[in-house]
């Protein structure tokens, strides 16, 4: 695992044990029990990490690319277009996660 991930995971953790604890005891008298404060820290998790995952493939299939056609100039135009495919596939991903966060926060 390298930093930037367990950077990420230590930054979700440490809020949801910041936050968790306060929302589960902060009802009084008919709230709900703060279920709609975890649903929208959900969809932040979804969308950031979601984001990271996806910035971080994207530059490493470019990276890949570059580097190959680099090694043999020649056969740029049959690795450019399978990299732009892969792109699309991965921000397709990015996009579901903002689907799937504006979803949880329809269900405040």
């Amino acid at each position: 695992m390298n930093r930037i991930t367990g950077l990420f995971f230590v930054v979700v953790f440490a809020a949801i044990a910041v936050l968790a604890p306060g929302m589960a005891f902060a009802a009084e008298g008919g709230g709900d029990g703060g279920s709609s404060a975890m649903i929208a820290l959900a969809a932040g998790i979804a969308i950031s990490g979601a984001a990271i995952g996806a910035g971080l493939g994207q530059g490493r299939a470019v990276a890949a690319a570059m580097e190959s056609i680099g090694r043999n100039p020649n056969s740029a135009d049959r690795i450019q277009t399978p990299m732009i495919l892969g792109l699309a596939f991965i921000e397709a991903l990015a996009i579901y996660a903002l689907v799937i966060a504006f979803l949880l926060q329809g269900k405040i």
